[in-house]
């Protein structure tokens, strides 16, 4: 690598890791106080350093928006500085690429095999995170406001979590007092880590299904049988592809048949929580057989996701 290069890469990092520990000054005690294990330190908040930094409870994960012009460099210079400034030890800094566009969509593709069980604390709930063998640890904390929403709401209820990743929504929606609650996910991992996540908070019983099945296959099953549930969450990839079918998913165009098929199994006065980070996103809830939509989005990012250059994602509020 040239001097100057260098030169800029060091002063790049010297830049984010003042910017991370100034950030992490001001949020550690509240967090700490509301018994919050995971929280965002910076997200390209300056357009030159396109990078990412999550803190874990003494791990950092910090990520690079990589294009073209990326060098192999970068990445670990910046995570290097950060994890210096926050004491940090070199084995618990996890490096991660983030590729734009749809690649987006391959949110289970491993990148090593420890299969590491790290418990993090939010609020009164644990959840296990892994930042070593995905690009995504486990657990999406942009979502936690979100969550404190669906377990208000949860008392008695039938809840169901659509693409549920590993289950968080669930867990709150079970610890708010949830009758019931249907998890459904495609992916092995993600059945897996739910199930591990309720277990973990004393939640798993008979009433709390999970169930390994693509989305919309579920959805015509369950219209067939005729089930119904009265709150929801759905919280789709931006885009996906059924490796068996060849089919895409892109959430931009087919949002609205997949929202028509959640409303068909809703029960009236049910409420649908739909969330979204495509970065580009246009709803089309106008045809929706629905009482009303209210964008929650302003209720629902936390103030350590809010930025200036993007929104980390966006909500809707759904009533049936």
């Amino acid at each position: 690598m040239e001097t100057a290069q260098r030169e800029k890469y060091r002063q790049q990092a010297d830049m984010l890791a003042n910017k991370a520990k100034k950030k992490f000054k001001h949020l550690k005690k509240r967090f700490a106080r509301q018994n919050i294990s995971v929280f965002r330190l910076y997200d390209w908040d300056i357009p030159e350093i396109r990078a990412v930094v999550d803190w874990y409870d003494g791990h950092l994960v910090v990520g690079e928006y990589t294009r073209r012009q990326s060098t192999p460099e970068w990445l670990p210079m910046m995570g290097t500085a950060v994890a210096d400034a926050l004491s940090v030890p070199k084995e618990k800094l996890h490096l991660k690429e983030r590729k734009a566009g749809k690649q987006e969509g391959k949110r289970y593709k491993r990148l090593a095999k420890t299969n590491a069980k790290i418990v993090m604390s939010e609020r009164d709930l644990d959840f296990i995170i892994n930042p070593y063998d995905y690009v995504d640890t486990g657990l999406f904390s942009d979502h936690r406001n979100t969550r404190v929403m669906v377990r208000e709401m949860a008392e008695g209820k039938k809840f169901l979590n659509l693409y549920c990743y590993t289950g968080s929504f669930t867990c709150y929606a079970a610890k708010g007092g949830a009758a019931s609650s249907t998890s459904v996910d495609r992916a092995e991992t993600a059945t897996s880590w739910t199930q591990e996540n309720l277990t973990l908070n004393g939640l798993d019983s008979k009433a709390h299904e999970v169930i390994q099945l693509h989305t919309p296959d579920f959805l015509k099953m369950a219209k067939q049988e005729g089930r119904t549930w009265n709150l929801a969450v759905v919280d789709p990839p931006s885009y996906s592809t059924t490796s068996s079918t060849g089919d895409a998913f892109d959430i931009a165009k087919d949002h609205p048949w997949l929202l028509e098929a959640v409303v068909a199994v809703m029960e009236p006065g049910g409420t649908i929580f739909f969330s979204t980070n495509h970065q580009n996103f246009s709803p089309m809830l106008d045809e929706l057989k629905i009482r009303s939509a209210e964008e929650i989005t302003h209720k629902t990012i936390p103030e350590d996701y809010i930025s200036k250059r993007k929104q980390i994602h966006r909500c809707w509020k759904i009533e049936i």
